[in-house]
């Protein structure tokens, strides 16, 4: 759970920081959707130095990042097997069996991780560098012009942040039954993978309860203090754009016109 970077806020007084967090998600978006379409090389390229100077303006070592990218690599190395061993096309490869490389294959699987990778960083710069709350906020914000069709933009809101809240706790509280299971004699990272899938449920009951309870402590807490809707809530600390967000936006327009100039050209 240490190595989870994605999701995190680190606390930072680099330039990505100062930026708001309405434009760090709307630049996110537009990026995830534009790589989306990526299907050659410069695309890829131009993408990564994006990402790149993204990266160096969160002020954080690319340790980290490399931390955060550890956890998915099953999930990358997994799709990639899919892509690698069963796209057809020709010329191919390699060929054992029903298991057979081709070029389009081969192509498609290094596309394939070079997405998935990007996609992963630039997600967490923007957990790295956003509090939960800003985000939140960000989120309520972006999407107020819903309620003009009756959407309940703000209990959307106000339930991403409670969730958003409760995702360290729950770590927190896992991290403690199983340090609490361990110290009973119960482990977790030796025997088969069906033992070692058993001992896992004994920590699921008690997290659900414990979920649950927190839950419901919450709840009675709202009441008590006499919260009845999150349409005229006021704000601590309200959200306001700045130079930073004119050159992000600046920054983002070009890198769009450029992505979409060399997608035209191939």
């Amino acid at each position: 759970m240490n190595n989870l970077v994605i999701g995190q806020f680190i606390p930072g007084k680099a330039w990505l920081y100062r930026v708001d967090p309405r434009t760090k998600i709307l630049v996110t978006v537009v990026y995830v959707f534009l790589l989306i379409f990526a299907n050659t090389w410069p695309a890829y390229a131009l993408a990564t130095l994006f990402l790149a100077l993204t990266l160096v303006l969160t002020g954080q070592s690319l340790e980290l990042y490399w931390r955060g990218i550890k956890p998915v690599m099953w999930l990358i190395i997994f799709t990639v097997c899919l892509q690698l061993f069963f796209t057809g096309g020709t010329p191919v490869l390699f060929h054992w069996q029903f298991l057979k490389i081709t070029l389009p294959g081969l192509i498609n699987a290094l596309y394939v991780v070079l997405r998935f990778v990007l996609i992963v960083l630039m997600s967490t710069a923007l957990t790295l560098t956003t509090p939960p709350t800003a985000i939140a906020s960000a989120i309520e914000s972006l999407l107020k012009p819903l309620k003009a069709i009756k959407v309940p933009v703000a209990e959307l809101a106000l339930m991403l942040s409670i969730a958003l809240r409760f995702v360290p706790l729950l770590m927190l509280e896992t991290d403690k039954v199983m340090k609490a299971q361990k110290s009973r004699g119960m482990s977790l990272s030796t025997g088969s993978l069906i033992k070692r899938s058993k001992a896992v449920l004994p920590l699921l009951i008690p997290l659900f309860i414990g979920a649950l309870q927190r839950a419901l402590d919450l709840a009675n807490a709202m009441e008590v203090r006499g919260f009845e809707s999150a349409d005229n809530r006021t704000r601590y600390r309200v959200l306001s754009f700045s130079k930073q967000d004119l050159v992000a936006a600046l920054g983002t327009g070009l890198f769009v016109l450029l992505f979409i100039g060399l997608l035209w050209i191939n």
